[in-house]
């Protein structure tokens, strides 16, 4: 696959629909991508400027980030495209793609949740994210799940806040509030709200500590500038 392959899909994209509010959300969705991507470099990597050509790569490399990518296609399509003549041949063509992909690689995100930049699935299988709310810069592992939990009144799905590290097999339900910055280990099990800066872990999960997600996420201050 060239990578002028994505500029004739987003070209295509753009034939579909007719209003030009609906297009100009199209380059929006791909500069939100664009980030999404460059959480799949190291520091240093980023240190030294990634160039498009280094993302294109990266993209065609990452098997997760072609099921991100389907992803925030999908939330474009049900979100940002309002006529209903023009959603169904998208979503049609969506179908058609994405339900292998996500077959294949065992990985389901709801399209009504809504997820923030930067956005990283460290290994696919096993991930299942509901209609739930996460933040920006936000990495999960496989085995995840984040869905709907609780009774009555505390019946709902996490919200959950910016520069989230989530572990492999943890698991996440109930009307409950993540907040900046945690780190939830391996295998933990979280149905009550979680502080910012809170590590935690276990089933039921604790909080063992303070020290946040930064170590865990391969973050600069500013990510958003190093595209060139």
């Amino acid at each position: 696959m060239a990578p002028g392959s994505i500029v004739l899909f987003i070209a295509f994209l753009a034939k579909l629909v007719g209003n030009p509010e609906e297009r100009e959300r199209i380059f929006i969705m791909i500069d939100i991508f664009r980030a999404d991507i460059l959480r799949y470099f190291t520091i240093g990597e980023k240190d030294r400027g990634v160039t498009a050509s280094q993302l294109m790569c990266r993209f065609l490399q990452e098997n997760t980030l072609w099921i991100i990518f389907l992803y925030r296609v999908g939330r474009w399509i049900n979100t940002a495209v309002a006529s209903r003549l023009g959603r169904f041949p998208l979503k049609i063509l969506y179908s058609l793609v994405s339900r292998p992909v996500n077959f294949l690689h065992d990985t389901h995100i709801s399209l009504h949740a809504k997820i923030g930049k930067g956005f990283m699935i460290g290994h696919y299988g096993g991930i299942w994210i509901g209609p739930v709310t996460i933040g920006e810069n936000c990495s999960i592992a496989h085995e995840v799940t984040i869905g709907i939990g609780g009774k009555g009144e505390f019946r709902g799905v996490p919200t959950i806040g910016n520069n989230v590290y989530i572990g492999p097999g943890a698991k996440l339900f109930g009307k409950i509030s993540i907040g900046d910055n945690v780190a939830i280990g391996a295998n933990a099990v979280v149905s009550k709200s979680i502080p910012e800066n809170a590590i935690a872990v276990g089933n039921p999960a604790r909080i063992v500590g303070y020290e946040g997600s930064r170590d865990l996420l391969e973050l600069m201050d500013s990510d958003d500038e190093l595209f060139r």
